[in-house]
């Protein structure tokens, strides 16, 4: 794999109207009057189940599709949308409440409440943030704290509610209110990012992830308070004090990445241990040496690392808020081979990511846009090479070996690791060809959906290790 670099120059973002850029109008109010409205239907999921439920979901993307423009729902579209024809987020609303339905099934309380997110916390931003919303995030200066701060309120209300409402009985209050407002700080949070990608989409889909792992959660945090994990978190916290301080020395990472490190390394090392937590030393050992590897001919082509290759804190989180998420449900949840499992993957993703893409770049002969076959120069987004994928299996397989001598998992287990992280990496290649070179994801978001994919394609192969 050659994959991206953050030297190459990035393509041109696509403009794309945010809550700020709009101006607070009357039909503004109406379009998140209605958004809001129709998310009020969630609470009816309790009496319709999951296949009454997802038949209106779907009846409603073939209304929105088909009959709203024709019976005044263009009125609706923002000026940019009216000027191409079409609103991409209203069609896309039903269908993530589609796929919502569908894919938690098993548990509709967290359909329902990734919906109330969408819903009110989405909505709710929008009006705060448009008519309050004066300092603008450092990081997105189309989005304002205001705004931001109004979904984590809202949408944390909404999921609580929904949660207690469609499982009656099910979960108490105080847990269903932490996990809800978790929840709905992740969506705020990813929806606070300058991406160029619709939020109607994957923000509820990834919140509802988070809040199926928190409500499988439920009962087995206890152990937090024990002391034999508050000794471990100690240990790992002198641990990575250390090992973060060094690795800021030698100019493998920055003060950001130091400090990101530090958290990431101190919780894992708490919820699974020094083996876990020499698997993130491992993806870093492997990640660091692929990228200083021929750094300076890499520099010359203009396909290097920034910073002569140290990392920043967004690039740790996004290699690996995947894996401390799966290292704190192995030890919360009674799913703990499923989510040792998904944390390997998880790691092995990232490091067959980062050591397809810089070994591809220094020796790949020839490389192949991962959508048409077509031969393109190294370093272009979405380009696979030989020699970059051979290095990005190796490198997944050398994780879940690791894994597995550890006895995180059985030796089966390798195979499933091995076989998730190709899934992530191709998947990244295939989006980096396809949406990324039109700047609609950059290279962190990229990085945590892979690792996320990986995760998951573990997660469900985890039957066959069992």
């Amino acid at each position: 794999m050659t994959g991206p670099s953050a030297a190459t120059p990035p393509a041109e973002p696509v403009e794309l109207p945010t809550p700020l850029d709009t101006p607070l109008t009357r039909w503004e109010v109406a379009r998140k009057l209605v958004h809001m409205g129709v998310g009020a239907l969630a609470f009816s999921l309790r009496f319709l189940g999951p296949l009454w439920g997802a038949v209106l979901a779907a009846a409603a993307v073939l209304f929105n599709l088909m009959l709203l423009p024709r019976i005044g729902g263009r009125r609706l579209y923002r000026s940019a949308e009216a000027e191409l024809g079409r609103s991409l987020g209203i069609l896309l609303y039903p269908l993530a409440v589609l796929l919502l339905i569908v894919a938690f099934h098993r548990r509709l309380e967290v359909a329902a409440a990734a919906w109330g997110i969408l819903a009110f916390g989405d909505g709710m931003a929008s009006l705060v943030g448009m008519s309050l919303g004066r300092t603008k995030l450092p990081w997105n200066p189309g989005k304002s704290w205001a705004g931001t701060g109004a979904y984590v309120l809202f949408g944390t209300l909404a999921a609580w509610s929904l949660l207690l409402w469609t499982a009656p009985g099910v979960y108490g209050g105080g847990f269903a209110l932490a996990a809800a407002a978790a929840a709905a700080t992740l969506a705020a949070a990813l929806e606070s990012l300058p991406q160029g990608l619709d939020d109607n989409l994957g923000v509820p889909m990834v919140a509802a992830l988070l809040l199926l792992c928190l409500v499988l959660s439920d009962g087995g945090w206890g152990i937090v308070g024990t002391s034999a994990f508050l000794a471990a978190l100690g240990a790992g916290a002198a641990v990575n004090t250390a090992l973060a301080a060094a690795a800021y020395l030698t100019r493998t990472v920055n003060l950001s990445g130091a400090v990101a490190g530090w958290a990431v390394g101190t919780t894992i090392w708490g919820f699974l241990g020094w083996r876990g937590f020499l698997l993130l030393l491992a993806f870093f050992v492997l990640g660091s040496a692929a990228t200083k590897l021929g750094y300076r001919r890499k520099a010359e082509r203009r396909l290097a690392q920034e910073e002569g290759g140290r990392r920043g804190a967004r690039h740790a989180l996004a290699n690996a808020g995947v894996a401390v998420a799966c290292a704190i449900f192995a030890l919360t949840t009674s799913y703990d081979l499923l989510f040792a499992l998904a944390f390997a993957a998880a790691f092995a993703t990232a490091a067959s990511d980062t050591a397809g893409s810089e070994i591809g770049q220094l020796w790949g002969r020839r490389a192949y846009l991962a959508t048409t076959f077509r031969r393109v120069a190294p370093g272009t987004e979405g380009a696979v090479s030989v020699e970059g994928t051979a290095a990005g299996i190796a490198a997944s397989v050398a994780i879940g070996a690791l894994g597995a001598a550890l006895g995180l998992f059985p030796w089966i287990g390798v195979a499933v690791v091995a076989v998730a992280a190709f899934a992530g990496t191709t998947l990244e290649s295939l989006l980096g060809a396809a949406v990324d070179r039109r700047g609609l994801l950059d290279n962190e978001a990229m990085n945590f959906l892979n690792t996320l994919v990986g995760a998951l394609v573990a997660a469900a192969l985890s039957p066959l290790v069992a």
